[in-house]
């Protein structure tokens, strides 16, 4: 099985500089998701064809090893099947267009199962929609496809079908290559229409059959910034509905933004406005307070993450608390029923089990023992005048004092104690108390001289 992705069209109702395929539904380039859900449904050569845009979309095919094809004037559909080098393929091909992304693998198993069963030499897949609008219909006599009419070119009756041209079709390579070359441009536009190979293949007898998909979704391709995000709100949507089917509590599903790759755990809790997106795997019993972010991260099970706390690339482990107001930043590790609260941010930290950090407070490059207390205001100045990152190492049940910085590269040992308002610029042995402090000088009724002396009297 071979799938021709078109991908070349310039997007202009877009109103962006971007490429149209690569802008994101829920996450996702829309090419990218054509792209997967092809591979998910085992179809094992795709071509790509491009236009406009061609470099940016490129380098979104390079992960894949996927070859683009050049379509290198916008003469129509027919002209960029024909610029995919027909003449070296075989087999079933799959005709689809990059900007249709709410076409599932499951859609793409059941395209390929009927015209299989059905034994077909070209068939197109249609829905029925109460609004047809500007679709192409789906002309049938006896029951039996004829046409497809473009809605531009179409007559006053012809318009007023339902079924319409969803833009996907199998055919036989060897159907295609017979049958694109014959295409011609005689319409007000000048294009070469795929659609016009349905006319020839049944003057030429061929097997051709339009089948009726139940998914109307497949028809809508996105062409402005309204229908991509009603596109991107029904992929939310759709994955929410998915989490609830398997245990998970939705406050409110319509204002949460879930990527297709998360997996969420039986019993969790998403509150509103939460967003979790990419390889994130949350556990069960979980509790998402509103406003979350969370990307590419593992959350174990029974963990709360509070209001506005933002995780990125991070390893929380279970009975953990972050937040509210949390930053953790990539290559965080989170201990078992560890608490991390407001206003703390960490970065690249292996924090350990039962610790805890209150508020207000920076952690970066740092190994930090189990049970030990940060107090409020704490930094580890990791970032040093040669611009090089230095490592802090804490240990077990240090008690760290508030107003606290901590100059690395520098160890802190089992059991001490850094006493309130201390620099660090040396290793404190275990079991010591480190204090560095100005001392405090008290100049008795000097307030009440000072006060005088501001006043004038």
């Amino acid at each position: 099985m071979t799938a021709l992705i078109l991908a070349g069209g310039q997007g202009t109702r877009m109103k962006s500089p971007l490429p149209k395929v690569l802008h994101p539904v829920a996450g996702r380039p829309m090419i990218v998701r054509a792209i997967e859900g092809c591979l998910q449904a085992g179809v094992k050569n795709i071509r790509v064809v491009v236009g406009h845009g061609q470099n940016l979309v490129k380098t979104v095919l390079e992960p894949y090893a996927i070859k683009a094809y050049v379509q290198e004037q916008q003469l129509g559909t027919a002209d960029a099947v024909k610029a995919a080098d027909l003449e070296s393929l075989d087999g079933h091909i799959l005709i689809m267009n990059g900007d249709h992304p709410l076409i599932t693998t499951a859609d793409i198993k059941s395209f390929f199962a009927e015209f299989t069963a059905k034994n077909l030499d070209l068939a197109v897949f249609t829905v029925e929609l109460e609004q047809p609008g500007e679709f192409g219909r789906i002309v049938r006599k006896d029951n039996k496809l004829s046409s497809i009419v473009e809605a531009k070119e179409a007559s006053a009756e012809i318009l007023k079908t339902k079924e319409i041209n969803t833009g996907i079709y199998i055919a036989k390579a060897e159907v295609l290559q017979k049958l694109i070359p014959l295409v011609k441009n005689e319409n007000s536009k000048k294009e070469f229409y795929l659609t016009d190979i349905i006319t020839l293949a049944a003057e030429f007898k061929y097997n051709v059959d339009a089948i009726l998909s139940q998914n109307s979704d497949i028809a809508h391709g996105v062409n402005n910034q309204i229908e991509l995000a009603n596109a991107s709100q029904k992929v939310y949507m759709q994955n929410a509905e998915k989490l609830m089917n398997n245990g998970v509590i939705f406050i409110d599903p319509k204002t949460c933004y879930i990527d297709d790759t998360v997996v969420i755990g039986s019993g969790a809790i998403v509150y509103p406005g939460v967003f979790i997106r990419g390889k994130t795997a949350i556990g069960g019993f979980t509790v998402l307070e509103p406003n979350c972010f969370i990307v590419d991260s593992i959350i174990a099970d029974g963990v709360q993450i509070k209001a506005g706390s933002y995780i990125e690339k991070t390893v929380i482990e279970s009975q953990a608390s972050v937040g509210p107001y949390a930053r953790l930043r990539p290559d965080t590790t989170i201990g078992k029923a560890a608490h991390v609260g407001n206003f703390v941010e960490m970065k690249k930290v292996k924090f350990g089990a039962k610790s805890k950090a209150g508020h207000l407070t920076y952690l970066g490059d740092a190994e930090i023992g189990e049970d030990v207390n940060i107090g409020c205001g704490t930094i580890t100045c990791n970032y040093a005048a040669d611009k090089n990152k230095y490592k802090t190492i804490i240990g077990d049940r240090v008690f760290v004092g508030s107003d606290t910085q901590l100059v690395a590269p520098v160890t802190v040992g089992n059991d001490a104690i850094i006493a309130s308002g201390t620099t660090v610029t040396k290793d404190v042995p275990e079991g010591s108390l480190a204090l560095a402090r100005t001392p405090q000088v008290n100049k008795e009724g000097y307030a009440k001289k000072f006060k005088k002396t501001e006043s004038g009297h």
